[in-house]
């Protein structure tokens, strides 16, 4: 029933692409079923160029047909279409459990438009509610971040694979870190960023525009509200 809800919701997001667009690729089982509908839809005589922003969505979207840049390549990118581990009530995200945070991030803010699909779970009054906050670090100095950041209250654990540390697409390492509810996530992006070993965090303010939202019966459309 999920998934049914979830790609209902991403076939609703792929109705804002259109011919000739530069369209952002998320990452995440969400996103996939999104890529899948861009695939069929390029089948049929759509023209996109889609921007990845992970290798496994690279290698999706090329076994679909679907044409793709590398990020240097393009001016700017007039779709992006993503998903969130949670979101709050002001569309500030806590993303990067797949691990693609930081390619997410740049081809986000490359995007003119910003699509975020989720299902109903990942709607929460306060960031940090029912998912730590991942943070990317550089493998050199990963546990001089751990301790930085167990100095801010954070609460942080290399993330592992079943048979060792996980590995980005970019060579490094994440951080999946505890802060319970988040009272102001955009202080706490600040001073995290200010933390020397850091490549990327997981909270995203103020980047989602439009929110598709997954029910088991239904699908929403939610434009961003205003400050």
């Amino acid at each position: 029933m999920r998934d049914d809800a979830k790609r209902r919701a991403a076939e609703r997001a792929v109705e804002f692409v259109s011919d000739n667009q530069i369209v952002g690729l998320g990452t995440g089982s969400t996103t996939r079923f999104a890529i899948e509908a861009i695939g069929r839809r390029v089948s049929e005589g759509l023209t996109v160029t889609g921007v990845p922003t992970s290798l496994a969505t690279a290698e999706l979207a090329r076994n679909l047909g679907i044409s793709l840049a590398d990020l240097n390549e393009v001016e700017r990118i007039d779709v992006c279409i993503d998903g969130a581990d949670e979101i709050d009530p002001q569309f500030d995200m806590i993303k990067g459990g797949g691990g693609a945070l930081t390619r997410e991030k740049l081809v986000a803010l490359a995007s003119l438009r910003r699509i975020i699909i989720v299902d109903e779970p990942k709607l929460v009054s306060h960031l940090g509610s029912t998912h730590s906050l991942p943070i990317e670090v550089l493998p050199f100095a990963w546990s001089m971040s751990a301790r930085l950041i167990t100095d801010m209250g954070g609460k942080p654990q290399l993330r592992r694979t079943a048979q060792s540390v996980f590995v980005t697409d970019n060579g490094n390492y994440i951080l999946d870190c505890e802060f319970g509810p988040i009272s102001d996530p955009a202080s706490l992006e600040k001073e995290i960023k200010l933390m020397p070993g850091l490549v990327e965090c997981g909270l995203f303010i103020q980047i989602a525009d439009t929110l598709i939202v997954a029910f088991d019966d239904r699908t929403d459309v939610r434009e961003r509200p205003s400050l």
